[in-house]
C-alpha cells in the first residue's frame, strides 16, 4: 500500500463508504466511554461546579477508561499521524495525534502526581477525541463508496456467447473462452461478446452504450462491430478480431481507470489549514518552553507548552470542512444533486468552461418530427397519418418518431408490411402500396420528389437532419426531417453559465452541420464534433492543456473517461451506469439547468468553509498566545480549562454558521433565466 493509500485509509480526506462505518463504530462507542471520563474528571467538575463522587477506584476512572479510549478512538488519528510523519505531508491527523498524545501523557503524569502541576486533561481528550471521531465520520459518509465504473464497464457484455461450429452447430461458452478467429452467432436485441467484423446478415446496431449517439447504425457484411453494442431487429454472425484487453470495451476501462488516478490526488483545505497549524503550534510550543524554563520555572513552563499544544488542536477546524461537506450533500440531494465526491463540488467554483455532451444532454437523445413538408394537394397530418400506418409495426426508432408525431385516431389500418433493407419499409395502405424510406429508396424506385419538397429536403440536409419520404405508388406525398431536438431548458442553462462568465462547449460524434446547427441555437461557444469515443477523453484534456478548468457533462458509456478526466465530472442521472459511476456529480434529472445549482452550491459551501476555517484559526491565533503566557507580563495567564471552553465555544459557532447552507437557493428554475430572457454577455462566435 502506497503512503497516499494509507493516508486515505487513516481517515485522509477521500476515504470510502467502508472508512465512514469504521468511524461510526469508533465514535459511537467512544462516546459511550466518554461520558464516565468526562464525569469523573476533577477539572470538568470544577467548572461546573460539582464534586466528582469519592468511592474507593473512583479516582481511576478517568485514567483507566481515558486510556481505553486513547488506545481505541485514538488509533486512527496516531496511524494516519504517522503516514503523514513518513510522506511528510503534516496535516489534522498529526496535529490531532499531537493533542491527545500530550494530553494523555499529561494527564497520567497529574493522575500519578508526576511534578508540581494541575494538567488533568482526562475529559478534554475524551472530548477531543469523539469530536474528531464524529468529524471524520460525517466527512467519510459524505463521501460515498469507491467508484464502481469499471465493474459496470464490464457488466455491458454478456456471460456466455453462441460459437458456431464447422457444421453449423451453435454451442454457448463463457466469453473470457473466446478466441480471436471464433464465429459466433448474436440473435436479435442479443449483446455482441467481443471486437469483430460481420460475416453474415444485416442489422441496425445500436452502439448508444458506447458512442452515446441515439441513432442506429445499420452493418452489414464486412463491417466492424464492437463488443457491447446491440443487434436491435436480426440476427448477424460475427468473426471475433479482438477479446479481453484488445477490445474497444476494454480500451475504455483502461481509460476510466487512468482519468480517475489521474484526479484523486487533490489535497483538502482543511488539511492545508491543519499543516499551517501544526507548525504554528509546535513553533510556539518550543519557544513557551524555552521561555519559561529560562525565567527558573520548569514547571510552569510544562503547563504552559502542554496547554498550547492541547488547544491547540482546533475542535471547530475538525469539524468545519465535514459538517459543511455533510449539510451541502444534503441539501444538493434535495434538489436532485447527487455528490459523490466533495472535491469535485470544491472544485465547480473554479470551473470556467462547462464541456455537454450533445446527446441526451442538451438535446432529449431521442429522434423526433421537426419538420413536414407534403406535396400539393396532400395535408401534413393525412401525410404523417400514412407514414404512421406504415411505420407501427417497425421497431426502428425513426418509426417510433412518427408514430408519436401523428394523431392515433387519423392512422389507417396497413397490411403486408415488409422491410427494404437498407432502403426503409413498405405496406399497403387503403388498397394502395406505400413505401416509407430515405433517399437510397427513392433512387431504387427512379422516383423524384416535387420541387418544394425537393427545395425544403435540401434545407434539411444542411442541418443535418435524418430525411424520410413517403412514396404512393409511384408518387412522392412528402418528406418529413427527424431531428434528435434540442432540449427546452438548454438555452437558459447555456445563458445563466453565461452570465456566471462561465464558457459552454459542446462535444459529440454527430456530423460537424448536425453540431454547427446545435451550438448556433444554443449560442455555444465551442464545438467538437465528429469525435471517436475515444477521442473525448483527449478533448477534455486538450482544454485543460489550454489552463481551463473543465466541468465535463454526459451520459453515455463512451463519456465515462471524459467524466473521470474532467476536473469535475457530473453525469446525467438518466444515463449508463458507467457515466454515473465515473462522475464525481450526479444530475437525477436530465435537466442541463441543474448545473447551476452545482456551480451556486459549490460558492456557497466554500464560503462557509473558509468562514470557519478562519474562525477556527483565529481563536487559535489568539488563544495559542494567550496560553503561552504572552500577557504573563502584565499579569494574566490563560488557564487550561479556560482554553478548553473556548475551544469548545468555537465549535459550536461553526457548528451552527454551517447550518446556513439549508438556506440556499438550489432550485434550477430559479438559478436560470427563462428562455426568453436574453443572455447578459456577447454571444462568443462558434468555434470548431
Amino acid at each position: 500500500m502506497s503512503e497516499h493509500e494509507e493516508h486515505q485509509m487513516h481517515g485522509g480526506h477521500a476515504g470510502h463508504g467502508s472508512h465512514a462505518d469504521v468511524f461510526r463504530r469508533k465514535f459511537s462507542v467512544s462516546l459511550v466511554l466518554a461520558i464516565p471520563v468526562v464525569a469523573f474528571s476533577h477539572m470538568f467538575a470544577d467548572l461546573l461546579g460539582y464534586h466528582v463522587p469519592d468511592f474507593p477506584g473512583a479516582t481511576w476512572i478517568a485514567p483507566v477508561i481515558g486510556t481505553v479510549l486513547f488506545a481505541y478512538g485514538g488509533t486512527p488519528f496516531l496511524t494516519g499521524a504517522w503516514s503523514e510523519i513518513r510522506s511528510r505531508t503534516p496535516g489534522m491527523m498529526l496535529l490531532i495525534a499531537m493533542a491527545i498524545t500530550v494530553a494523555f501523557v499529561a494527564s497520567w503524569a497529574t493522575s500519578l502526581h508526576i511534578g508540581d502541576f494541575d494538567l488533568d486533561f482526562w475529559w478534554e481528550l475524551a472530548l477531543l477525541i469523539v469530536i474528531m471521531l464524529l468529524g471524520h465520520w460525517l466527512e467519510m459518509r459524505a463521501l460515498g463508496s469507491a467508484s464502481s465504473a469499471l465493474d459496470a464497464l464490464a457488466a455491458l457484455l454478456p456471460d456466455v456467447a453462441e460459437v458456431l461450429g464447422k457444421d453449423d452447430d451453435v454451442r454457448e461458452v463463457p466469453v473470457d473462452e473466446l478466441a480471436a478467429g471464433d464465429v459466433v452467432l448474436v440473435r436479435a436485441g442479443g449483446r455482441v461478446p467481443a471486437d469483430g467484423t460481420i460475416v453474415d446478415g444485416r442489422a441496425e446496431m445500436d452502439e448508444a452504450m458506447i458512442t452515446g449517439e441515439s441513432r442506429t447504425v445499420a452493418k452489414t457484411a464486412g463491417d466492424d462491430v464492437v463488443a457491447g453494442t446491440v443487434a436491435t431487429d436480426s440476427s448477424v454472425t460475427v468473426r471475433v478480431t479482438a477479446v479481453g484487453d484488445d477490445t474497444t470495451l476494454a480500451g475504455i476501462q483502461r481509460l476510466v481507470a487512468d482519468a480517475q488516478a489521474s484526479s484523486s490526488r487533490a489535497q483538502a483545505l482543511a488539511d492545508r489549514a491543519a499543516a499551517a497549524l501544526f507548525y504554528f503550534a509546535t513553533g510556539v510550543g518550543v519557544v513557551t518552553f524555552a521561555v519559561w524554563a529560562l525565567l527558573g520555572n520548569v514547571d510552569d513552563a510544562v503547563t504552559r507548552t502542554v496547554t498550547v499544544l492541547v488547544i491547540a488542536c482546533p475542535h471547530a477546524l475538525g469539524l468545519a470542512i465535514p459538517l459543511v461537506i455533510a449539510i451541502s450533500t444534503e441539501r444538493a440531494a434535495k434538489s436532485g444533486v447527487l455528490v459523490k465526491n466533495r472535491l469535485a463540488l470544491e472544485r465547480m467554483r473554479t470551473v470556467d468552461v462547462v464541456l455537454f455532451d450533445k446527446t441526451g444532454t442538451l438535446t432529449e437523445g431521442t429522434p423526433a418530427v421537426t419538420d413536414v413538408a407534403a406535396a400539393s394537394g396532400v395535408e401534413a397530418d393525412e401525410l404523417l397519418a400514412i407514414a404512421a400506418a406504415v411505420e407501427r409495426p417497425s421497431e426502428h426508432p425513426l418509426a417510433h418518431a412518427i408514430v408519436a408525431k401523428a394523431d392515433p385516431a387519423r392512422i389507417p389500418r396497413a397490411t403486408d408490411f415488409r422491410a427494404l433493407p437498407g432502403r426503409g419499409v413498405r405496406a399497403v395502405v387503403d388498397g394502395s402500396e406505400v413505401s416509407v424510406g430515405g433517399p437510397a429508396m427513392l433512387d431504387a424506385q427512379g422516383v423524384r420528389p416535387p420541387a418544394d419538397v425537393d427545395e425544403a429536403t435540401r434545407a434539411w440536409q444542411g442541418r443535418g437532419a435524418s430525411i424520410l419520404h413517403v412514396v404512393r405508388g409511384d408518387t412522392v406525398l412528402g418528406a418529413f426531417a427527424l431531428e434528435d431536438t434540442v432540449r427546452p431548458e438548454s438555452r437558459a442553462a447555456v445563458d445563466a453559465l453565461h452570465a456566471r462568465g462561465i464558457s459552454v462547449a459542446m462535444i459529440t460524434g454527430d456530423a460537424q452541420q448536425v453540431a454547427d446547427a446545435v451550438a448556433r441555437e444554443l449560442d455555444i461557444d465551442e464545438v467538437f464534433a465528429q469525435v471517436l469515443p475515444e477521442n473525448k477523453d483527449a478533448k477534455v484534456a486538450e482544454l485543460q492543456t489550454r489552463g481551463r478548468r473543465v466541468a465535463m457533462v454526459g451520459d453515455g458509456v463512451n463519456d465515462a473517461p471524459a467524466l473521470a478526466r474532467a476536473d469535475v465530472g457530473i453525469a446525467i442521472g438518466a444515463g449508463t451506469d458507467v457515466a454515473i459511476e465515473s462522475a464525481g456529480v450526479v444530475l437525477v434529472s436530465d435537466d442541463p439547468r441543474a448545473v447551476l445549482s452545482i456551480v451556486e452550491l459549490s460558492h456557497a459551501s466554500y464560503r462557509k468553509m473558509w468562514q470557519n476555517l478562519v474562525w477556527a484559526a483565529g481563536y487559535n491565533v489568539v488563544a495559542v498566545p494567550l496560553a503561552a503566557g504572552v500577557l504573563a507580563p502584565v499579569g494574566f495567564v490563560l488557564p487550561p480549562a479556560a482554553g478548553a471552553i473556548l475551544m469548545s465555544l468555537s465549535t459550536i459557532v461553526v457548528a451552527a454558521n454551517a447550518q446556513l447552507l439549508r438556506g440556499v437557493d438550489l432550485d434550477p428554475a430559479h438559478l436560470a433565466p427563462p428562455p426568453h430572457a436574453p443572455a447578459r454577455r456577447e454571444p462568443a462566435p462558434v468555434r470548431s
